[in-house]
């Protein structure tokens, strides 16, 4: 699912959550943020290691160099090549960039030279720079396109873009190979990290050293980069870590960012400055909150069974959650245990998963670009797959009558089904000129509303398939998720810009003013049943309620989750919140309490999580190194079963007598009501043991007594 060779270089888009890698496995791939999943297949084309990648200054298309000498252009989007490849250096092609106008290519080698490229046609323009007598590491365009710079050997060189000279003299003062070199977003400064541990700062205009260098890596620092702001630089090392720094003061800020276990080959910033994503010889991308230094999920090869989705049956018995291990998994809403066994089928992580109205069926979307239809009382998969989304399928949705399924993908399109022949109703809806991350069927079924990435909302006609007015604007970024009100009356949207936006349906034009309380991207929002209130849940951990008339945020954030909380969604009696996290876990909250703003500030969910990982429904004694199992009770409340886990793996009774012992794999997830179950490694595979007639102690004698 990644990259088999270490990550070389990667870049952040510059119009969407988009990451592009290269690596030593010869293959560029693109990567969504807020997943951390690839989209679409690998880029294939070079035959030696990709050393440097770029995106164009408008996100359509990524430049790559290569080891093979050869130089490649890509269209972003569908990740197909643009042309042929721009041949002419005679050594290892070592970096690329674009200019700030998008019309040049500039590219370093090996063979000592500099070329600089018209994007449009591939053709070079002019003569090669051949002033350095070492080979070129590292190429950057001033912000204001008209000089280049390059590091090569121990020295750093500005060139003139229009004659081709060289601007000064070269930069000096780094004892070992220079690595990496970039401007200043204001052009004033120039940044440069070396072989020799340190990283150096320089006037631009003068060539001039300013400060002392910045030390504290160990080891070659092989990459450095400004964020948006100008105001840090970030560095990769040998020493496995990346370090912040303060470009006044030359100090570091925070401790360094660890939990690489290769070489640091490439950082950089997110456009907005917001996150650092770094990527490794260890075969890694891992993405930091730049302000905590917090490493954001999980690196990129090592994403699993987080979960993605959840969704509440009609009769609001049970909780269908998809996560990124491919299954789907069904909870007793009441008690929290998991339903039979896991659903097998997709063959990459599930996105989204829905309930049909009458709850007979389950239908899921996946990144293995698949729809699949289940049926919800056996798990047996319904039919063949759904294909025809060149994409993954990032939403699922059903008709109000149950006719049809609605689904959308990073294809840009949405998609017709018939429900109870799984084939394609009319042509796919196109109109969005990004990936759709949003759908839902008006209560009536005429209408369609859709979001997307493109920074639009689309309504279209249900049966004709055909729009209904202009697209609806406001928000600043992607928009995830989007839901029509109970009556119909209004819309709802969350985005990535942070906000939520109320819609008249009729008129698409916004109610009020946006919605804003979320510190970072909201990654799903839904209306209660009665249409009083609204839920969203985003990155920054946390779920919030809304009052949909007024748009005033109810009682205090839910908190609790410890990742993304990727999914919410209302019980069908409006009682209960469930919503799924990247820290693994499903949790159900109380929402009784909505009209009593004062209770929520609790921010006590319902239930005790339901937990992939490590049980968060434990009481940890830490004087006595005893783990509490906790039970549910009939009203939802979490009661002690009276039996502990100590830490070499024995349950005890709470008169201390030893029971039995659990292996260690098999000690998360723990549970106890009258039947104690025993996770046995495997996702969805326990051992259940009745404990409702059993005697411990000396008692187990009058089992042959009254028996």
């Amino acid at each position: 699912m990644g990259h088999t060779r270490w990550v070389t270089c990667l870049a952040y888009s510059p119009v969407g959550p988009r990451v592009v890698s290269g690596s030593a496995d010869k293959t560029i791939r693109i990567w969504d943020v807020e997943s951390g999943a690839p989209v679409g297949d690998p880029l294939k084309g070079h035959v030696d290691f990709i050393r440097s990648i770029a995106y164009s200054p408008d996100g359509r298309h990524i430049v790559s160099g290569s080891d093979d000498k050869t130089i490649r252009i890509w269209d972003a989007e569908s990740g197909d090549p643009v042309g042929d490849p721009l041949k002419g250096h005679i050594g290892f092609i070592r970096s690329v960039a674009y200019s700030p106008d998008g019309r040049h290519i500039v590219s370093g080698s090996y063979d000592k030279t500099i070329r600089i490229w018209d994007a449009e046609t591939r053709a070079p323009v002019g003569d090669p720079l051949m002033s350095h007598t070492h080979d070129v590491e590292k190429v950057a365009y001033i912000p204001d396109g008209l000089n280049i710079l390059c590091g090569g050997g121990k020295t750093i060189r500005i060139w003139d873009v229009q004659t081709g000279d060289p601007v000064g003299e070269p930069l000096k003062g780094h004892t070992g190979w220079i690595m990496s070199v970039a401007y200043s977003p204001d052009g004033r400064h120039i940044v440069s990290s070396s072989e020799d541990s340190t990283i150096r700062i320089w006037d631009a205009k003068t060539g001039a050293p300013v400060g002392e260098p910045l030390r504290g890596h160990i080891g070659h620092v092989y990459s450095v980069s400004y964020s948006p702001d100008g105001r840090h630089i970030i560095s990769g090392a040998d020493d496995q870590t990346i370090r912040t720094w303060n470009t006044k003061t030359g100090a570091p800020v925070g401790k360094p960012l660890e939990g690489h276990t290769g070489q640091i080959e490439c950082v950089t910033y997110s456009p907005d400055g917001r996150y650092i994503v770094s990527g490794s010889t260890d075969k890694t991308i891992r993405i930091w909150d730049a302000k905590t230094g917090a490493p954001f999920g999980e690196p990129s090869k090592a994403l699993t069974n987080w979960m993605s989705t959840v969704a509440y049956s009609p009769d609001g018995r049970y909780i269908a959650s998809g996560s990124n291990d491919s299954l789907i998994r069904i909870w007793d809403a009441e008690t929290g245990a998991p339903v039979d066994e896991p659903l097998v089928g997709h063959t990459d992580g599930v996105i989204c998963v829905l309930y049909s109205p009458d709850g007979r069926h389950l239908v899921s979307g996946s990144l293995d670009q698949t729809i699949r239809i289940w049926d919800a009382a056996t798990g047996a998969p319904v039919g063949n797959p759904l294909k025809g989304h060149a994409g993954p399928v990032i939403r699922v949705a059903y008709s109000p009558d149950g006719q049809h399924i609605l689904s959308c993908s990073t294809d840009k399109t949405v998609r017709i089904w018939d429900a109870q022949t799984g084939t394609s109703v009319g042509k796919p809806l196109g109109g969005h000129t990004e990936s759709v991350n949003g759908i839902s069927y008006s209560p009536d079924g005429r209408r369609i509303v859709s979001s997307s990435y493109d920074l639009t909302i689309r309504i279209w006609n249900a049966e004709t398939g055909s729009l209904v007015g202009g697209p609806l604007e406001g928000h600043t970024f992607g928009i995830p998720s989007v839901a029509y009100s109970p009556d119909g009356r209004h819309i709802i949207s969350g985005s990535h810009d942070k906000t939520i936006r109320i819609w008249d349906a009729e008129t698409g034009t916004p109610v009020g003013d946006p919605l804003k309380g979320h510190t970072e991207w909201i990654l799903s929002v839904a209306y209660s049943p009665d249409g009083r209130h609204l839920a969203s849940s985003s990155m920054d951990q946390t779920i919030r309620m809304w009052d949909a008339t007024t748009g005033a945020s109810v009682g205090d954030p839910l908190k609790g989750h410890i990742g993304s909380v990727t999914s919410t969604s209302y019980s069908p009696d409006g009682k209960h919140i469930v919503s799924s996290s990247k820290d693994k876990t499903i949790r159900i909250w109380d929402a009784k309490s909505v009209d009593s703003p004062g209770d929520l500030s609790k921010g006590r969910p319902s239930t005790t999580p339901i937990d992939m990982s490590s049980p968060d429904g434990r009481d940890v004694s830490e004087a006595d190194n005893m783990t509490q199992i906790w039970n549910t009770d009939m009203s939802g409340g979490v009661v002690p079963s009276g039996l502990h886990l100590d830490r070499n793996g024995w349950v005890n009774q709470a008169n201390g007598g030893l029971l039995f012992w659990v292996p260690e794999d098999c000690r998360n997830g723990l549970t106890c009501p009258a039947i104690l179950t025993i996770p046995t490694g495997g996702f969805g595979n326990v051992v259940r043991l009745d404990l409702s007639d059993a005697c411990f102690g000396g008692s187990w004698e009058q089992i042959k007594t009254n028996s």
